[in-house]
């Protein structure tokens, strides 16, 4: 008997809350349709989407019937949740622009041929509602009381600014979304990040007011390491779905550097590995805990990216990281955090390195443009790195095109 499609989602890591456990179980024993919601307030999707993308992917390998809702009428009020100030206002071209973006991305995740999938804007039924019409059919059914409860809520009232009435309003016009979705398209279940859940929760409970039927709520687990720290950010800023944004390559380095405690939480959740595959990775220990970083790299950059930008990730890094590196025939030089936090320049590293003669001749070579760290082109004299930029296999200089030196961090 195939496992139930709940069982699989906990298995591998994705579930944080539920509404009504067991009557959810009975409904995804037939075909449901479900949905998440994508905020456009970026022409791309990042890392933090896709938990919810992979969740989406397995519900439809399930048989369930996914709709990515994109959120082109929330999107101009803003949610508030995990924000401290309100949102700067986008304007309704900039809105579509995204939207339109995030559209094309996402046929790269899910199966939109044949129904199997769909997409919807929240724009076409919000931005032309009656505030009149809707406080009474909607904003009556709401108590002020229990959304202040909310944490989302309290967590904004108690900064200096406060919570504005049109950040206030966020909850119900998600809430109506659901509602519209079951009546367009029977959908009877949400799902999204555990910081959705007072959200989610307003959604389920206005059709079971407003239509009598039985909807549903679940929440998946936010991209954290294991020391409760987000996932997804870099020197650059986020971690992009857009190879414009993050490159391939770049994307790779990123799990490929993951710390070894996170390994099989990654491979659960961001994957189709089988899990007995994904416990056997992440069972290794020490050094050979590398070739399930290669792995986990590889596999996320072939979904994202597809599988030929995954093996030219996979050939850059090898080429800088592996063979004549692992070989010794590319010099390598050890630093302490000690040594780091006397003197972090760029300039004395090639220095130490023997890349250059001395800091007058680094300086020279970062002038003319022909030193790089990790494959990005120094351009600043004064340049500095930090401990950040030492993967798992430390970090790379380069002088000119030939010339390579390996830096590890003790």
């Amino acid at each position: 008997m195939a496992q139930h499609i709940l069982d699989i989602l906990k298995d591998r890591g994705f579930i944080a809350q539920m509404t009504f456990e067991e009557e959810l179980y009975k409904q995804l024993e037939q075909p449901t349709t479900f949905y998440v919601g994508f905020d456009p307030t970026a022409d791309s999707l990042h890392i933090g989407h896709y938990i919810p993308i992979m969740a989406m992917a397995h519900m439809q390998r399930a048989g369930h019937r996914p709709i990515a809702l994109m959120g082109g009428g929330t999107a101009m009020i803003g949610d508030p949740s995990g924000k401290t100030d309100m949102r700067k206002m986008m304007t309704v071209e900039t809105i579509d622009s995204n939207v339109a973006h995030i559209k094309q991305q996402m046929s790269r995740f899910l199966d939109f041929s044949e129904g199997k999938a769909i997409i919807a804007n929240n724009g076409d039924w919000l931005r032309h509602l009656n505030f009149i019409d809707f406080m009474r059919d909607i904003g009556s059914t709401f108590s002020v009381n229990k959304m202040l409860t909310a944490e989302c809520y309290k967590a904004r009232m108690a900064t200096d600014n406060g919570l504005s009435f049109l950040e206030f309003t966020y909850m119900l016009m998600q809430s109506y979304d659901f509602l519209e979705l079951f009546k367009r398209y029977g959908c009877r279940l949400q799902m999204g990040g555990n910081d959705q859940w007072s959200n989610m929760l307003g959604g389920a409970d206005l059709i079971r007011r407003k239509e009598q039927e039985s909807a549903f709520a679940c929440t998946f687990q936010l991209l954290l390491t294991h020391d409760g720290r987000k996932m997804g950010k870099t020197e650059k800023g986020a971690l992009w779905l857009d190879p414009a944004k993050t490159s391939p390559y770049d994307f790779y380095q990123y799990w490929r550097n993951v710390d070894d405690k996170d390994v099989e939480k990654c491979l659960g959740l961001l994957t189709f590995l089988p899990m007995d595959e994904v416990r056997r990775l992440g069972a290794l220990k020490d050094s050979a805990i590398n070739e399930a970083k290669k792995v986990l790299a590889f596999e996320v950059t072939k979904l994202v990216h597809g599988e030929e930008e995954a093996l030219r990730a996979q050939e850059a890094a090898a080429s800088l990281f592996g063979g004549a590196a692992m070989g010794g025939s590319i010099p390598t030089t050890e630093i302490t955090a000690d040594d780091l936090a006397r003197d972090a320049r760029v300039t004395t590293l090639l220095a130490l390195c023997g890349l250059a003669p001395s800091n007058s001749a680094a300086r020279r070579l970062v002038q003319g443009g022909g030193v790089s760290i990790n494959e990005e082109k120094v351009t600043d004299v004064n340049a500095t790195v930090d401990a950040s930029m030492f993967g798992a296999e430390g970090l790379m200089l380069r002088s000119g095109k030939k010339k390579f030196h390996r830096v590890l961090l003790k």
